[in-house]
């Protein structure tokens, strides 16, 4: 397996240095040179998740990872999950009657978001293939919350890796947060930059499109820009298909996003032979990819503050990578679209694409005042306590239920579960008056005592502390 860039000027990469270098060369992203297929489903069914995964990962890590090796790190990413399951399909009926949906909960990992699924396994890899080269790298990410805490935890304490993370200065929920600036590990740094996430993430590209720095500190990426995070992800696709659709029929999948990361490792799926009837987008008010899926136009807003702080995003860096399977593969039309897009701040797709991506995939939009009254009426219905992002994927769904592209009885309609509630106690409280606690293994979070760096945002003084901390 051989990964080209989505910019076309980089050379092909094996997937190690693929998973070592993050960001291609050329300023694009990593993907497959050719999609493999999925073993027949049928050859999955019953098997547990780490072998599942397993088997859909093979083909893209073949040629650089030996195969014992690999079903260790495997497992021994996903024991760190507190149900065997890792990611299990849960069903919560609807409030639209007559239609039931089903919840795929995500969070059962170290902090109780998604990016766990991808980030332990990621971690090990890191750890794993710079043991073969006695090497060592600096990871270099942002985030918007749950990737930052995610990758840091995965990270804290590995050997041969660094870990630098940017995010957004109070713009993160105080569980989020302390999930980063309480770890006390020396090789896993905090960064507070004033700003949004996506001022974070211009700072991240920035670093690596400075080749001097990149070299000398062998910069790395852990956000979704890493092809690795998005191979990870797949997998969970794959393993709620065979829990809801016994015979193989199609499944639709409703997925809260900002950066497309989670909703484009489903239209991987689809790719390698999954059947998937539709792939819904649910956007908050920063609904950079609702607009960019109604109109065809990428067009940078200002970034609002909502109560689902991960999505609040105006640059949806994973875009890219279907925006270079749309064009046909070719590099230098999306060079140019991305180039368009930084210097105007807006871009358009021509309408014969924006009518392919369509096909594809449908899109809808969710407020705090609406995405409260879901949490509100999915707990008054079922007990359960949605986060703020699983509340807007839901909502979104139940808007499509009747007349929209999830009208069909026939097909399941699996929401992912973004995120444990305990993550964003504050919204959750506000909208059913319950107070959701943390799992025991993190009581006492809000004692621990925090370390955290505020820097400007300025990539010459992140470079330069950077430089400092590695000594």
């Amino acid at each position: 397996m051989r990964y080209v860039s989505t910019r076309g000027a980089a050379a092909e990469l094996g997937f190690a240095d693929v998973l070592l270098a993050g960001l291609a060369s050329d300023g694009g992203l990593y993907l497959p040179a050719q999609w493999p297929q999925l073993p027949p489903l049928e050859e999955l069914r019953g098997r547990p998740y780490d072998q599942i995964a397993v088997e859909v990962m093979w083909p893209f890590v073949a040629d650089d990872i030996d195969r014992a090796a690999f079903e260790r790190i495997v497992t021994e990413a996903y024991a760190t999950f507190d149900v065997p399951e890792v990611c299990p399909v849960v069903p919560i009926g609807s409030s639209v009657a007559g239609r039931d949906l089903l919840l795929l909960e995500l969070f059962r990992g170290p902090t109780l978001a998604f990016k766990d699924v991808a980030l332990q396994l990621v971690g090990r890899l890191f750890d794993h293939v710079l043991a073969q080269r006695d090497e060592r790298i600096c990871v270099l990410g942002a985030t918007s919350g749950d990737t930052g805490s995610a990758a840091m935890d995965a990270c804290a304490g590995r050997d041969r890796v660094d870990i630098f993370i940017l995010f957004p200065d109070g713009r993160t929920s105080e569980v989020q947060r302390r999930q980063m600036t309480t770890l006390g590990a020396a090789n896993a740094h905090a960064l507070a930059v004033p700003g949004t996430f996506d001022d974070c993430q211009d700072l991240v590209k920035a670093a690596f499109a400075d080749h001097v720095f990149r070299d000398e500190v062998h910069l790395s990426a852990v956000n979704s820009i890493n092809w690795a995070r998005v191979m990870a992800q797949i997998v969970y696709y794959v393993t709620a298909h065979l829990s809801v659709s016994p015979d193989g029929a199609p499944v639709s999948f409703v997925v809260p996003t900002g950066n497309f990361g989670n909703v484009l490792a489903g239209w991987a799926a689809a790719r390698m032979g999954l059947p998937i009837e539709r792939l819904v987008i649910a956007s908050n008010r920063n609904d950079v990819l609702t607009r960019f899926f109604t109109t065809g136009t990428m067009a940078i807003t200002e970034v609002v503050p909502t109560t689902s702080p991960s999505m609040d995003i105006q640059v949806s860096s994973n875009l890219e990578r279907l925006l270079f399977e749309a064009l046909g593969r070719d590099g230098a039309a999306v060079a140019d679209l991305m180039s368009t897009f930084r210097s105007d701040g807006s871009v358009s797709v021509e309408p014969a694409v924006l009518e392919a991506l369509r096909t594809e995939f449908d899109c809808g939009r969710l407020d705090d005042t609406a995405a409260a009254a879901v949490i509100r009426e999915v707990h008054d219905r079922t007990g359960l306590l949605l986060d703020p992002h699983t509340a807007v994927g839901i909502g979104v769904a139940e808007s499509m239920l009747v007349a929209g592209p999830l009208a069909d009885p026939t097909v399941p309609v699996v929401c992912l579960a973004t995120a444990h509630a305990a993550k964003f106690p504050d919204a959750v409280e506000q909208a059913t008056g319950i107070r959701p606690a943390l799992p025991d293994r993190l009581g006492d979070l809000y004692e621990r005592s925090e370390r955290v760096e505020h820097v400007p945002a300025d990539l010459g003084a992140i470079e330069s502390l950077i430089r400092a901390e590695l000594g």
